[in-house]
């Protein structure tokens, strides 16, 4: 079965774990999809808003632990308070051919 993890960052930061993250083992597919966001983010570019990325990643849930932890470790949220990684429940259907 797949799960699927996130984590929501500065785009600046988005842009790079996304390159590292999809060379991470257990992983099978990722992307970014990129906004504006008035909380979290101290840098402001907009105004009130910042540029925000949320990425996705869909991993083998035997290595889920693995993911998140590399995850959470390439956007730099063990030094910085401004982001989060998260994960759903496991995946009944996907479409990804394994």
């Amino acid at each position: 079965m797949f799960v699927e993890i996130g984590a929501l960052v500065q785009r600046s930061i988005g842009n790079e774990a996304l390159h590292k993250i999809v060379d991470c083992k257990g992983v099978e597919y990722a992307f970014m999809e990129t906004g504006r966001s008035n909380d979290l983010f101290e840098e402001r570019q907009f105004g009130d808003f910042g540029e925000a990325a949320v990425i996705t990643v869909i991993a083998k849930e035997a290595s889920k632990e693995e993911v998140m932890k590399t995850l959470h470790s390439y956007c730099n949220l063990e030094h910085s308070l401004e982001g989060l990684v998260f994960a759903e429940q496991p995946l009944i259907k996907t479409s990804l051919d394994v």
